[in-house]
């Protein structure tokens, strides 16, 4: 249930729905299995998995939602000889070349033949709303499934208003870049071992470094070639590590053990009650970290409402 991936962003307007009501919307786009004419279905499903009954989980003030994906698995190679059956037998009848219009009704024929029995890909999603410190957080590897995650919601909720959090005045990866040159990170983040570099141009060489002191002279010399920061590896509070990219999201987000351990005390027997309290415990060290990691950046999430 740790998060691993995370993408964030701030409400632009209140999100002021109850977990009675966020239930009931959800409930219209509830996750269904593929038909036998689907390719694709998305949907929401018990919030906590098999532990869950409610498609919206409360803990700790916040809305824990999962997003399901369904895809029905179709080789394309498998497609691509049966196209070429069907249009080596046509052309053969009829002394003619198909039709670019021929061969793509052939395929989409040969595409819903196979649906019925194709196998199914299941993926889920998982985020939190918190209104109370304005942001939606989304466990996603990238920002692709976390933007489906937030299209998802907005249907379901008829609008969604957020947006990203961006410094305007300078880049992420200025900042970030600064922070090994000459404005050492504030407050309760320290550097880790491991960074990408890259450099302006479309050919330009990317560097990557692992297991490698950030200060050292091999990385001042990249830095003196005019190479910049667009992923850092850091650690918060001596509780967690994660890579942070130019975008401002986290990677390879790791829980050390000071705080996966707190919980221990809870009887491993009661299930949900283990599980609301690492989910109330992860929301609220995440909610403090991005604070923490936007005020590097002289952002807050408050300053993003409109009303």
């Amino acid at each position: 249930m740790w998060f691993k991936n995370l993408y964030f962003f701030a409400f632009t307007k209140p999100f002021n729905w109850t977990q009675e009501e966020l239930e009931k919307y959800l409930t219209d786009h509830k996750y269904t299995p593929c038909k036998s004419t689907e390719q694709m279905h998305f949907g929401w499903t018990n919030a906590l998995g098999k532990q869950g009954q409610t498609l919206v989980h409360g803990v700790n003030q916040s809305f824990i939602l999962t997003a399901r994906r369904e895809d029905k698995i179709i080789p394309p190679q498998v497609i691509k000889e049966m196209l070429e059956e069907k249009v080596s037998l046509l052309e053969t009848e009829h002394s003619r070349k198909a039709t670019k219009k021929e061969k793509e009704q052939f395929k989409e024929d040969i595409v819903l033949s196979l649906l019925p029995r194709a196998f199914s890909k299941l993926s889920d999603t998982q985020g939190y709303v918190s209104p109370k410190d304005n942001l939606i957080v989304v466990n996603a590897s990238s920002r692709s499934k976390a933007e489906d995650f937030l299209a998802l919601l907005r249907k379901s909720l008829g609008t969604l208003p957020v947006s990203s959090l961006t410094p305007e005045n300078v880049a992420p990866d200025e900042v970030m870049t600064d922070w090994l040159i000459d404005k050492p990170l504030s407050g309760p983040f320290e550097l880790g071992t491991e960074a990408e570099f890259n450099a302006i141009g479309d050919d330009a060489a990317v560097i990557k470094v692992k297991n490698q002191d950030l200060a050292s002279d091999e990385i001042k010399h990249h830095l003196d070639a005019d190479k910049f920061v667009v992923k850092l590896a850091l650690e918060w509070k001596e509780s967690l590590s994660f890579v942070l990219a130019d975008d401002l999201s986290f990677k390879r987000l790791k829980f050390f053990d000071v705080i996966q351990e707190q919980n221990d005390d809870i009887d491993k027997e009661d299930v949900m009650a283990k599980l609301d309290a690492d989910f109330a415990l992860m929301i609220g060290e995440l909610n403090e970290l991005i604070h923490d990691l936007l005020r590097e950046f002289s952002l807050n999430t408050e300053s993003y409402l409109t009303e």
